[in-house]
């Protein structure tokens, strides 16, 4: 059953708050917060993307209860009754729902920064206070839900800034194509993702930031929903022609070669073409199959795109990093003491007499020459390109490589920084999956919910929480303001009701009703202004 859903979407516990307040209390004042980045996913981070809470606003605070409100009174609040007083095991008092729905809209007043701001640790972006007495429990009543869908997008989309910030780093520093930037960071996260709502919500995240590459439909349709954006008009998300290892497989008898060329000529013969290559053997692949197919790549109105999808995707894109030395057996008489000189110096790799050697799991393996090289260098041996106004070799346009699969943030600096290191411009793209997307919770960013201000008796009474067992979990107190101090954005806390009046903070909803909204090519076009 659907029937009253919002006035369930909270912990039970808060069932009882409604009679728990002090007689006296008419006013409950609250913040949300990202308190710390000392669990932060991202290294050195000292800011989150403010992002969601129009979703919130929209999804919840209109759509659910306007159910609530539609239903005639009885109905609206019979099935509340029944869950409750079942779970609480006594019969439960409803009349505050009652005397919500006699008043027919939601009580409450939100004021935020703008979407897409990135805010500083202790800094709250929203506050939401109830307008109307009587209703001081409805403040605190939706902080469970208030939190619960506004952390993961404002995760996601901090998770995806730090992305697009490092691309935009290297494109600057190799001479990439700074256009090329947005389609780096792709959305691979769907099939990992905790149900197909968390897809949207997190997608969305990763599409508000500025990167556009995404194989997760769910976020386009949750910007289109929600954040005014239209496919239309303007580039929301996109995706390629791509193919995956059942397809590769149902051509096992014809073989890779007459795979890629129907492909290229039947099939998607212009435009992107990503095929997953290594279903077999991807060095043969990238060595004798992609020479023989070098004129129909050339020829064909569009890039091809490599996708390896197995071993150290580092290692894949970039190929190792090999002793200086030619060859050791010039220098030390067993391989052994090569080896030993080649892992104190630091090295991946070294060439003994005549062969290349690395390291995999404390034990000593052969590599080819391709391997040595990586997938980038080999593509170009091939194909070539030009070289970027920074000195750096930058791939024909006939040519591409993603790697879609285990990119971390700590794998995506090293793998643009290796490429740099070795004169090639940062032009690959790079998957972002559920590891980076889901390995994360509230505690990533401390994010909470925390009320800091009460009328009682008609009198403004200051609140807070400062636990002497945790000092990390002290809150802001009194009513807050938000300002801008040499350029940040500076909390001022237990401020006068003039005060908390001004300030950055401005009313997102009030009384039912949204106020301002805002636009996912706005958000996009604030954080854009802040990295």
């Amino acid at each position: 059953m659907t029937i009253t859903a919002a006035s369930m979407q909270k912990d039970v516990y808060k069932e009882f708050h409604s009679r728990a307040y002090h007689p006296d209390v008419s006013e409950v004042y609250a913040n949300f917060t990202s308190r710390s980045g000392k669990l932060s996913n991202i290294e050195n981070n000292d800011r989150v993307a403010f992002v969601g809470l129009q979703y919130f606003i929209k999804s919840y605070l209109l759509e659910e209860w306007n159910e609530f409100f539609k239903l005639d009174k009885a109905t609206a609040v019979a099935n509340h009754k029944r869950i409750m007083s079942s779970m609480l095991g006594y019969t439960v008092d409803v009349k505050y729902l009652e005397d919500l729905h006699d008043l027919g809209y939601l009580p409450l007043k939100i004021k935020a920064l703008p979407e897409g701001t990135l805010v500083p640790y202790l800094v709250p972006p929203m506050t939401i206070v109830n307008t109307k007495a009587g209703f001081q429990w409805l403040t605190n009543m939706i902080e469970t839900v208030l939190s619960c869908e506004n952390w993961p997008i404002q995760t996601s989309t901090t998770t995806s800034v730090a992305y697009l910030k490092v691309f935009k780093e290297f494109a600057q520093k190799t001479g990439t194509p700074m256009e090329f930037v947005p389609f780096q960071g792709h959305d691979f996260s769907f099939r990992g993702m905790f149900g197909k709502h968390a897809a949207a919500m997190s997608g969305f995240g990763h599409l508000a930031s500025g990167l556009v590459g995404t194989d997760t439909i769910p976020a386009v349709l949750f910007a289109e929903k929600y954040y005014g954006a239209n496919v239309d008009n303007e580039l929301v998300g996109c995706s390629v022609d791509a193919t995956e290892h059942s397809v590769t497989c149902s051509w096992i008898m014809e073989g890779e070669i007459e795979f890629f060329k129907y492909l290229m000529k039947e099939q998607s013969p212009k435009g992107i073409l990503s095929v997953v290559s290594d279903t077999w053997d991807f060095w043969t692949l990238v060595t004798d199959y992609l020479p023989q197919l070098k004129s129909e790549i050339m020829a064909r109105d569009g890039t091809l795109v490599i996708r390896p999808d197995s071993g150290d995707p580092v290692k894949v894109l970039t190929g190792y990093k090999v002793s200086p030395v030619s060859d050791y057996k010039e220098l030390f008489e067993t391989q052994k003491k090569a080896e030993a000189d080649v892992i104190n110096k630091g090295y991946e790799a070294y060439r003994f007499n005549g062969q290349y050697y690395g390291f995999e799991d404390s034990n000593t393996i052969e590599l080819m020459e391709c391997e040595v090289k990586g997938l980038i260098e080999c593509l170009w041996d091939t194909f070539g390109g030009t070289i970027t106004s920074k000195g750096y070799k930058l791939l024909d346009d006939h040519i591409g490589a993603i790697y879609g699969d285990a990119i971390t943030l700590t794998r995506q600096r090293q793998i643009l920084q290796r490429l740099m290191d070795k004169g090639f411009a940062s032009k690959v793209v790079l998957g972002i999956g559920s590891y980076s997307y889901q390995y994360v919770t509230r505690d990533t960013h401390g994010s909470a919910v925390k009320a800091t201000s009460v009328v009682k008796a008609g009198e403004r009474l200051a609140i807070f929480k400062d636990p002497k067992t945790d000092s990390k979990k002290k809150s802001a107190k009194g009513l807050l303001k938000i300002d801008r101090v040499n350029g940040e954005l500076t909390l001022f806390d237990d401020v006068t009701e003039q005060e908390e009046s001004k300030g950055l903070l401005e009313v997102v909803f009030e009384n039912g009703k949204i106020v301002k909204e805002t636009t996912l090519n706005e958000i996009r076009t604030l954080i854009d202004t802040q990295i």
